[in-house]
Parts: C-alpha cells; structure tokens; sequence
C-alpha cells in the first residue's frame, strides 16, 4: 500500500506541478510569441489535468484504505464520506478534487485559451497541495507559516519544471524564435526560482526537523533528502553550464536538447524523492 502511495503521490505531483508552471512560464520564456506554444500545449494541458484528477482519486481511495487498514474500505460510500468529511486531508482533498474538475472542465470548454481562469484555478489546485503530508504537522501559527512556505516552494518547483517542459517542447520544433535570447529569459527566472527554493526548503528541513539537517545522513528521512538535494545540484550545474555556453547555443543544438531534457528529468526524479519523503516521518528533534 505504501508503494502504491508513493507512486500516486509522485504522479499527481508531477503532473499539477508541470501544468500550471507551464501556464505561467509560458510568457515569460517567450513573450509576446508565446502564443506559437498554444497549439501543442493545449492537448497536453488537457492530459495533464486529467491525469491530475484521476491520480488525486486514485489518492484519496488508497488514504482511505490506509485509514482502515483494508483495501475494501477504498470502495465503502460511508468510509469515504467519513475521511472526506471527519479528516483534514479529506476537508482539503474534496476542495483539491472540486479544482480540479473544474480546470478540467475549462480546458474542454470554448474558454480554454483565456490565462486568467487557467492561472486562478491552477494556483488554486497548486496550493491545495501545500497542506498535504508534513505541512499539516503543526498546529496555529506555525502550521500557517508552514503551509505557505510550502506553497512558494511547491510554486518555484512548479514554474521550474513547466519551464524546463516549455523549453524542451521549443528544441524540439523547427527554430522560430532566437534560442539564446529564450535561454537568457530563462536563466533570469531561473535565479529567482533557485533561491526561493533554497531558502523555502532550508526553512522546511529547520522546522520539521529542529535542527540545520536531520540525523543520522544515511538513513531514512535524511537519505531521502540527501538525494534530492544532489539531483537538484546536478540540474544547477547543467543549468549554470548551459548559461555559460550561451553564445555558441546554436552551434551545439543537439547536446543543448539533451542537457535540458537531462535537466527536466532530474527535476522529476527529484519530485519522486519528495513523493517518497512525504510518508515518512520527518525526525523532528525534541
């Protein structure tokens, strides 16, 4: 049960975290020719956001059966209206799920194309996420504070990753826009998104953990994270090589594909590690 979680846990996130960073990166890394994106991204929009909705299902079945400790549970009309109702996932997840039928239902409609609608719900959807697994460890305040830390952290990873998917969709179609002014878009979002992820995720580690970095390194929770931080190292430094090599970006088209096809799978190898961290306890010290 516990790898099912994981793997639905890794695939929801994944999925919502890409969509509305997408949305959001995509005038940003092209500006007024951002509309040249629209056509491809508007079918994988959609497979996203069903995916999302199916996956978030998927998700309350398997707490429910893991609330009561048996498979059948998942499929029990009474069991679910009580961990939807009686549980603060369900209080959240049933306002996540709503969201997400309805962005759904908006990306099937006439309205499709208009930012505005897509951006409020998928912001919505995005932060429904922050109260999910450890920021709903503290009470208060401090389980406020945390909540909102994780929704900017969980917004930079988003705007990262729908980028790094918005820049590999743009390589990989004939050359329509100057591929170093793009990569110079992106690598000055990319400075602020670096630090508000630093500075989030340290601020989460502290919390959670009481201390800098948890103890012992190699074990559980610490493990876990120690992975993380080095897949998202290695993409800081296929980032910060790509940025250096600018000037030459079109003589050295095939090796730029790959270094950012590269780089936005050990993005999503890194979401599967916080996929995993969220179902296990965090060590927080005493």
């Amino acid at each position: 049960m516990t790898s099912a979680m994981v793997l639905c846990r890794f695939l929801h996130f994944t999925v919502v975290l890409m969509l509305v960073g997408a949305w959001v990166f995509r005038p940003l890394l092209l500006g007024r020719a951002a509309t040249t994106l629209d056509q491809p991204l508007t079918p994988i929009s959609r497979w996203l956001a069903a995916l999302a909705l199916v996956s978030g299902v998927c998700w309350l079945l398997l707490i429910t059966a893991s609330m009561a400790g048996d498979w059948a549970a998942a499929f029990d009309g009474p069991t679910l209206r009580l961990v939807m109702g009686n549980t603060f996932f369900g209080q959240v997840w049933r306002w996540h799920l709503l969201l997400n039928g309805l962005l759904l239902v908006l990306l099937l409609s006439p309205w499709h194309a208009r930012l505005l609608p897509r951006l409020v719900l998928g912001g919505l959807l995005l932060a429904t996420l922050a109260p999910v697994g450890h920021g709903a460890m503290l009470d208060g305040l401090s389980g406020q504070l945390l909540i909102l830390n994780q929704i900017v952290h969980l917004v930079c990873v988003g705007i990262w990753l729908g980028g790094l998917m918005l820049l590999v969709m743009v390589l990989r179609q004939p050359p329509a826009h100057p591929i170093g002014a793009i990569l110079q878009r992106f690598s000055a979002v990319g400075y602020a998104l670096v630090a508000g992820l630093v500075l989030t995720g340290l601020i989460n580690v502290r919390v959670l953990t009481g201390q800098l970095w948890p103890t012992p390194l190699w074990s559980g929770f610490a493990l876990i994270l120690l992975i993380k931080v080095a897949l998202v190292l290695v993409m800081l430094g296929l980032a910060l090589f790509n940025r250096l090599r600018i000037k030459d970006c079109e003589q050295r088209m095939g090796a730029l594909k790959t270094s950012v096809i590269l780089e936005w799978l050990l993005g999503i190898g890194a979401v599967a590690a916080v996929s995993l961290l969220g179902t296990m306890p965090p060590m927080v010290a005493s």
